[in-house]
C-alpha cells in the first residue's frame, strides 16, 4: 500500500505535527505489519481485530519490552484512526486492541547537593565556563528537554518579561519562565559569547561550541558526564537528569503537578505523575519513625 503509507507519513507530519524521530518509529512499526499481512495475504484495510492481536503477539514473542509494545499498538492505532478518518474503513479494527501496562521507571534525579557539586565542577576560568554554567542554569532551572537547548534562539529569549518561547516536541510551543539566577550567568555568557567568531546561520542560537555553531545534544551530553565525573557523582547521568531533577524538587517543595506538566511540555498527565515517586531514603526513614519495633528499639 505505497500511496496509503505516502499519505499517511504526511498525516502525521502535517496533521498531528510529531516529531521525525516519532514519524520513523511509526512507519518502521508499519512496515512491519506490513510484512506480516503480506505473508498471511490479508489487505490491511480488511484486517480484523484478531488479525491485529496474531501481528501484535508475534511482534511480543521476539520482544518483551513493555515500551516497544505499547508504541507498537499506539502505531497501530494511529494507522488505524487514519484510514478511518480518510475514509478507507467504516470501522477501527483496533478499537479494543489491549496494549501491555508500562513498567515503572523511576528517573534517576540528582539532589541538591549533587547539583551544587555539578555546577562547583565548572571551571570558570576556561574559555567555555560562562556558557557551561548557563547551559546548566537553564537545563536546571527551566527543565528543557536537552533538544530545546541546543535549539534555543536569542530571538525566543523575552528578558523583559523573564520568558523563553520553548519549542518543544512535534513542534508544540510553549512559554517557560528564567530563573532570575538563569539570567544572571545568561548575562555573563552573552559578553563571553560577543568575543566569539560565530559562523554564518547560527547568529541566533544562545549556546554555541568553539567553532561558533550551535551546540549539539551530544556535545552537551560529553559536557555533563565531564562535569559529573570531576565533582564525583557515581549516578549514571545525562542532560535528562537535570529535567528530572527539575520536576523532583519542584514536586517535592510544593508545586502543583498541573503546573509542572505545563513548565515540562507533557500532552499528558500521567507522564507528569512519574515524579511523584517517593525516595527511598524518605521510606527509611519512615519506617525507622513509625514502624512499632523500631520505637521500641528507640
Amino acid at each position: 500500500m505505497p500511496d496509503i503509507r505516502r499519505e499517511y507519513t504526511m498525516y502525521l507530519k502535517m496533521e498531528r505535527g510529531l516529531s521525525e524521530n516519532t514519524v520513523q518509529a511509526y512507519l518502521r512499526d508499519l512496515d512491519k505489519l506490513f510484512s506480516y499481512f503480506n505473508a498471511k495475504e490479508i489487505e490491511p484495510v480488511h484486517a480484523t481485530l484478531d488479525d491485529l492481536r496474531s501481528f501484535v503477539q508475534a511482534c511480543f514473542t521476539t520482544d518483551s519490552n513493555s515500551r516497544t509494545q505499547a508504541r507498537v499498538i499506539a502505531g497501530i492505532r494511529s494507522f488505524y484512526r487514519f484510514l478511518l478518518y480518510h475514509n478507507y474503513l467504516d470501522q477501527d479494527p483496533s478499537e479494543l486492541l489491549e496494549g501491555p501496562r508500562k513498567e515503572l521507571h523511576l528517573p534517576q534525579v540528582l539532589s541538591v547537593e549533587e547539583i551544587d557539586r555539578l555546577v562547583a565542577a565548572i571551571d570558570m576560568s576556561s574559555h567555555e565556563g560562562h556558557r557551561n554554567r548557563a547551559m546548566l542554569e537553564v537545563l536546571y532551572g527551566s527543565g528543557l528537554r536537552v533538544s530545546e537547548l541546543v535549539n534555543l534562539k536569542l530571538s525566543n529569549i523575552y528578558a523583559d518579561e523573564h520568558y523563553m518561547l520553548i519549542e518543544g516536541k512535534g513542534s508544540k510551543q510553549r512559554l517557560v519562565p528564567l530563573s532570575p539566577e538563569s539570567e544572571v550567568w545568561l548575562s555573563y555568557w552573552y559578553r563571553e559569547r560577543a568575543t566569539w567568531a560565530i559562523r554564518p546561520g547560527a547568529e541566533d542560537y544562545v549556546f554555541l561550541n568553539r567553532r561558533g555553531a550551535p551546540l549539539t545534544r551530544v556535545m552537551v551530553f560529553t559536557i555533563i558526564k565531564r562535569l559529573c565525573a570531576q565533582a564525583g557523582i557515581q549516578k549514571t547521568i545525562s542532560p535528562h537528569t537535570l529535567r528530572h531533577s527539575f520536576a523532583t524538587h519542584m514536586l517535592q517543595n510544593g508545586a502543583d503537578l498541573r503546573i509542572i506538566q505545563q513548565l515540562l511540555g507533557h500532552e499528558d498527565i500521567t507522564t507528569t505523575e512519574i515524579y511523584t515517586h517517593v525516595e527511598v531514603q524518605d521510606l527509611r526513614r519512615a519506617i525507622l519513625q513509625y514502624h512499632p519495633a523500631n520505637q521500641r528499639e528507640r
